[in-house]
């Protein structure tokens, strides 16, 4: 999941080298938090945060065998 994520950023930033994505696991649930070059959060969320809400559409359609909830945060 975590490379998925990856690669999805790197392809939309200038600064592919600043993506960083780590992650949080509890008993119920995932939590990815998604790290990007300052300059590069606006293409990541893109406009009314369309982007970012297909890249969670994304994460949580290949999450759904899991059994986990599975959040996306950007920072």
């Amino acid at each position: 999941m975590k490379e998925l994520i990856e690669t999805v950023a790197k392809a939309l930033v200038d600064h592919p080298e600043d993506v960083r994505v780590s992650s949080k696991e509890n008993e119920r649930s995932i939590t990815f938090q998604l790290n990007v070059h300052p300059d590069d959060v606006g293409k990541v969320i893109g406009k009314q945060g369309r982007i970012a809400n297909a890249l969670r559409t994304v994460v949580y359609a290949s999450a759904t065998k899991g059994g986990k909830k599975v959040y996306v945060d950007i920072d």
